[in-house]
């Protein structure tokens, strides 16, 4: 029985359609690290309080969810207000939603591989042969006109799946870049809180060097009183009116740093410096969150968008394997092309003029000097690395969950200690400049007193702000919200 050409055709993709295969590694994802807790040694459920504001006790609820707004928890409205501007405006945020826009495309243009390529082409050419190109050399030259038009269709068999491995890649790099606006999103809103709560404390730091300020003022006219009187000597007088003079210092250093944070801010809302308008944030006009939800170790890697983005890249570099291996391997072409030929437009269409043809390319590498064998073994070298620095990853996301967790237990206790310190050298600077002013103590004493207070009262304001920057910390650490908000 003889075949025609067009029934080995028919053949050749029937057989690659049922035996087609896939070369290459399939991936699967990295199971997460066999652990079920953050430290080595476990942190306590509930942290310390303090008798100051901020100093709230905080409770850790393992394994609940987090809010998919974490930030609410601190029930600031002026907060809530600019990470809504920075989430519909900030530029970074909008340069990752476009390379995901752009990875999408790419994919469908990937796709486009599976389907046959079909095309319209035309021509009309006038031209002049000669017999001798025909091998007649006895034949005149002929001048004519000549008009083509034809569809021409090529599909390329994906017999062992190298088409399909780009896709896959294709797709990874999608949820590479998916995962990635996640990542932008997440690091956004953190800075965002962050920053805002910096502006709080170097605010309450500078009203407390105001305050300090005021106070040794009032001291310097004391003591200048004193020395018309006679009651002490000048050097008190310029010791007092050199403290006066630091701590003055001090405080355009902290004013300068109020005004970067405060452009640092506006930026992050998508805003110009010199038009932002931003509200002051307080401290006190901020609230500790209480409850802090804790998710499981197990689910860290499916929480933390840079785990998801690296897994995204291990499985883009495990399907480029499969397009290294899917080179070595045949190539079949399938072609075909018909339309009409005519000396005359007039004459193009008619059905004595149309041309056809219909066959197949068959390619099989043999030897390319090692160059295919070698992209191979780089694709898998490839895959090692994107391996190790998944790896390197999930480390780090335990590591950044542990120091917060750390962060929040220690600084809660810092907070109580300093609180307590500054209320106790409050109480006796009081009462020092009391006994003072009755001639009971030295002046010695009393700046000892006035020193201390100062020193405890900024430590209190950076230990309070602290306790709210490692909640966000915590919240940051944990992924955030960003997986529960894809689900609503």
């Amino acid at each position: 029985m003889k075949f025609g050409l067009e029934k080995w055709i028919f053949l050749i993709i029937v057989s690659s359609v049922i035996a087609g295969c896939e070369v290459g590694p399939d991936f699967h994802s990295p199971a997460p690290p066999l652990t079920n807790r953050y430290t080595d040694i476990p942190v306590a459920q509930q942290t310390v309080s303090a008798p100051t504001p901020g100093g709230e006790s905080q409770i850790i609820h393992y394994g609940q969810a987090i809010p998919a707004q974490w930030w609410v928890l601190f029930h600031s409205t002026p907060l809530n207000c600019l990470i809504a501007q920075g989430i519909e405006r900030n530029p970074n945020l909008l340069a990752a939603q476009a390379a995901l826009r752009v990875a999408g495309q790419n994919l469908r243009a990937g796709e486009g591989a599976l389907f046959p390529s079909i095309n319209l082409t035309g021509s009309g050419v006038r031209q002049r042969v000669s017999g001798d190109e025909f091998g007649i050399p006895a034949a005149p030259s002929q001048t004519y006109n000549l008009y083509q038009i034809a569809f021409n269709v090529s599909y390329t068999l994906d017999a062992f799946g190298g088409i399909r491995r780009k896709i896959e890649a294709l797709g990874a790099q999608v949820d590479f870049q998916r995962y990635e606006w996640d990542a932008a999103y997440l690091t956004l809103t953190s800075n965002i809180v962050t920053t805002a709560i910096t502006d709080a404390s170097l605010r309450a730091q500078i009203a407390a060097t105001v305050d300090l300020i005021n106070e040794q003022q009032q001291i310097l006219q004391i003591v200048q009183q004193q020395f018309k009187l006679g009651g002490v000597s000048q050097g008190i007088v310029l010791t007092q009116a050199t403290l006066l003079a630091q701590t003055q210092s001090s405080l355009p250093p902290l004013q300068k740093n109020l005004a970067q944070n405060r452009d640092a801010l506006a930026v992050l809302a998508g805003d110009l410096p010199s038009r932002s308008r931003l509200p002051p944030f307080h401290l006190s006009d901020l609230n500790l969150p209480r409850n802090i939800p804790l998710g499981v170790p197990c689910a860290l890697v499916r929480q933390r968008p840079d785990v998801q983005a690296a897994e995204a890249l291990l499985h883009a570099a495990s399907a480029n394997i499969g397009v290294a291996t899917a080179n070595l391997w045949p190539k079949i072409t399938l072609t075909a092309n018909y339309g009409w030929a005519a000396t005359l437009i007039n004459q193009l269409f008619e059905r004595q003029k149309s041309v056809w043809l219909y066959g197949l390319e068959f390619m099989q590498p043999l030897f390319q000097g090692g160059a295919l064998i070698a992209q191979r073994r780089a694709a898998i070298a490839a895959f090692d690395q994107a391996f190790w620095q998944y790896q390197q990853t999930v480390l780090t996301a335990f590591q950044n969950v542990a120091d917060s967790l750390h962060a929040l237990e220690i600084d809660a206790v810092a907070l109580r200690d300093t609180a307590q310190a500054e209320n106790a050298a409050r109480a006796n600077f009081v009462l020092t400049r009391k006994q003072y002013q009755l001639g009971g103590v030295s002046f010695l004493t009393l700046l000892t007193a006035e020193q201390q207070y100062q020193q405890t009262r900024l430590n209190r304001v950076k230990a309070e702000a602290q306790r709210y920057l490692d909640t966000a910390a915590l919240f940051q650490s944990l992924g955030g919200g960003w997986q529960q908000e894809k689900l609503t």
